[in-house]
């Protein structure tokens, strides 16, 4: 059932916004300040091209322990992180999820839209894993 969600995912947005992660992670690596953006950017690129079966979580969670992402480094890094490039990321999923509930078929895909919103907002200590 996922496999068949992702491949409709790829048509409700899922495309466009994908190759916008990978663009801003690219952006992102021109600089060496912005290879930890750049490396959040080409998870959640990766991520949002495939959703369905998997989930964005705190790496908190996945290791039981604080790194440099987690803690008060990883907010400083949020927060530069949402007024360089997150926002826009952020209003692309919104409005992708907007024209997404205008059916019904695509409800899930919005649902999926604003869950990428949150992550868009603050990437720094999430990372990816498989739905158990």
């Amino acid at each position: 059932m996922s496999l068949i969600g992702n491949l409709i995912w790829i048509i409700f947005g899922g495309l466009v916004m994908g190759i916008g992660w990978y663009l801003l992670g690219v952006l992102m690596f021109v600089s060496i300040i912005g290879i930890p953006w750049g490396r959040a950017c080409f998870m959640l690129g990766s991520f949002c091209l495939w959703p369905f079966g998997r989930e964005i979580v705190s790496r908190r969670t996945v290791t039981g322990q604080d790194d440099i992402g987690t803690g008060p480094l990883g907010l400083v890094g949020n927060i530069i992180w949402f007024c360089c490039g997150g926002v826009w990321l952020a209003i692309g999923h919104l409005a992708s999820a907007l024209v997404c509930f205008l059916t019904i078929i695509g409800i899930p895909f919005g649902l999926q839209h604003l869950k990428l919103v949150g992550a868009s907002m603050a990437p720094i200590g999430k990372t990816v894993v498989e739905k158990s």
